[in-house]
């Protein structure tokens, strides 16, 4: 999803039907176990479940486009491979001096291949 593309809670949008619109996120929100490229975008079109509309529904197939024009991006676990998770996370504690708010990350690998960070 492009970062200037702005969705938001669009008052005077066409309302879709819910049921659809939540069955298709649960399909996306599947399928980001190995596609962790699409999470952001799929929450953030998650947010808009209780009431969606026909910009969040466009969005949404926006992405379903994405994942058919890149059918070989994704996580891949080969059958030898070693399933040793290791994570490493570091925290900045106060660091900023304008508001001393704390900042922290984390990664974790299965085997060799990272498979979670923030």
């Amino acid at each position: 999803m492009s970062s200037s593309i702005k969705l938001d809670k669009d008052e005077e949008g066409k309302c879709v039907d819910s049921k659809l619109y939540r069955s298709m996120i649960g399909s996306l929100l599947y399928l980001t176990a190995s596609r962790p490229d699409i999470m952001f975008s799929v929450c953030l079109c998650a947010r808009f479940q209780a009431n969606p509309k026909e910009s969040h529904l466009k969005a949404v197939k926006r992405i379903f486009r994405y994942l058919q024009g890149t059918p070989s991006l994704g996580l891949w676990y080969p059958r030898d491979s070693t399933f040793d998770l290791h994570a490493y996370s570091d925290a900045d504690y106060g660091g900023c001096k304008i508001d001393r708010k704390s900042t922290s990350g984390t990664c974790q690998f299965l085997g060799n291949m990272l498979i979670s960070w923030f």
